[in-house]
């Protein structure tokens, strides 16, 4: 669909129609009447040739022409709203910015990410913690954005995608050798060579596939052998985890963890440090992964891929600062 020589004005009350899910609530967000909102998306859609909203008995619902179209024009429409709104009055400064997520995102890539907004006079104010109570408190009005590990239903909040993490099965260099050990004795059909005489529980059933050694990149790895690694995870439930077996492995993971730490901060380092095995996003631990001090497992060709969303709730903001943050998060992710 051409874009550029669309009205400017009919996209900025298409994108209101869009974030609110109703005719009635672009309306009061942009100060005009009912009647020309409609009058004004009826204008939009003669233009595109397309339908871009399906009438409901309240409200409305986008077409996937509307959801490609608002991809296309809200971060240059968020940009253009931002530098044409109300400048804070001389001498003060606009409220703290709202910022919450995950920690281990937020403490080691976003933060970072956002220091120049800092130093150029932006404050933040960060809350770190679990994507659904963070989304309730986001509808409630105590955060201004979130970072979301997932996307989140309805229509009450707008939600873009921000991020992927890939998710990586590591160890220490310590473990990675006695696995490499272990399926040295088992393919050549002897005991753990460091555990002769020791009563090891059930015993691993043997790989169909050639073996090759423990972190060798590309090629495939046995998870029985991991039977007696200490499992170092994030939650009892072990989500992340179970979620790489089903993925990787097409098993369902059954056992229990040794340690579990709620910071996936915390997983890094007991893993790193020889505790055991665990599973972790990509951009926590490539910098121990290339430095050697930890190894991955397996790298398979279609790893597990969990999205990060930002989310707002619809509508524009009275601080021209968290249309900064957005902008500025969204343009870092793409062209990062």
């Amino acid at each position: 669909m051409e874009t550029a020589s669309l009205d400017l004005n009919l996209l900025r009350t298409f994108l209101a129609v869009y974030r609110t899910g109703s005719f009635t609530g672009a309306a009061r967000l942009l100060g005009l009447s009912q009647p020309t909102v409609t009058t004004q998306m009826r204008a939009l859609e003669r233009q595109t040739g397309r339908e871009l909203f399906e009438r409901l008995p309240r409200g409305v619902t986008p077409t996937p022409v509307a959801d490609g179209l608002a991809a296309r024009v809200a971060a240059p429409l968020d940009e253009l709203a931002a530098v044409a709104g109300p400048a804070p009055a001389a001498g003060s400064r606009a409220e703290p910015v709202h910022l919450a997520g995950p920690a281990e995102l937020l403490c080691t890539t976003v933060l970072p990410a956002l220091a120049p907004l800092v130093a150029d006079g932006v404050r933040l104010r960060v809350s770190t913690g679990l994507t659904d109570p963070l989304l309730d408190e986001l509808r409630a009005g105590r955060h201004d954005l979130v970072i979301a590990t997932t996307r989140p239903r309805g229509r009450t909040l707008h939600a873009v995608p921000l991020t992927d993490e890939e998710f990586v099965l590591v160890t220490a260099p310590v473990w990675a050798d006695r696995l490499r050990k272990m399926r040295h004795a088992r393919d050549a059909g002897e005991e753990d060579p460091e555990d002769r005489g020791a009563d090891d529980g059930p015993r691993a059933e043997s790989s169909a596939v050639p073996e090759p050694p423990a972190g060798d990149p590309g090629r495939s790895f046995d998870p029985a052998l991991l039977h007696d690694v200490p499992l170092v995870t994030y939650a009892e439930d072990l989500p992340i985890t179970r979620r790489y077996w089903r993925h990787v492995f097409g098993r369902r993971l059954t056992r229990t963890a040794a340690v579990t730490v709620p910071d996936l901060r915390g997983v890094l380092a007991a893993v790193a440090a020889g505790a055991g095995f665990g599973v972790l996003p990509r951009y926590l631990c490539q910098d121990l992964l290339e430095s050697g001090a930890l190894v991955a497992l397996l790298e398979p060709e279609d790893p597990p891929i969990n999205t990060g969303f930002l989310v707002q709730r619809p509508g524009v903001y009275d601080n021209p600062d968290v249309t900064r943050v957005r902008t500025f998060l969204l343009r870092a992710a793409r062209d990062g």
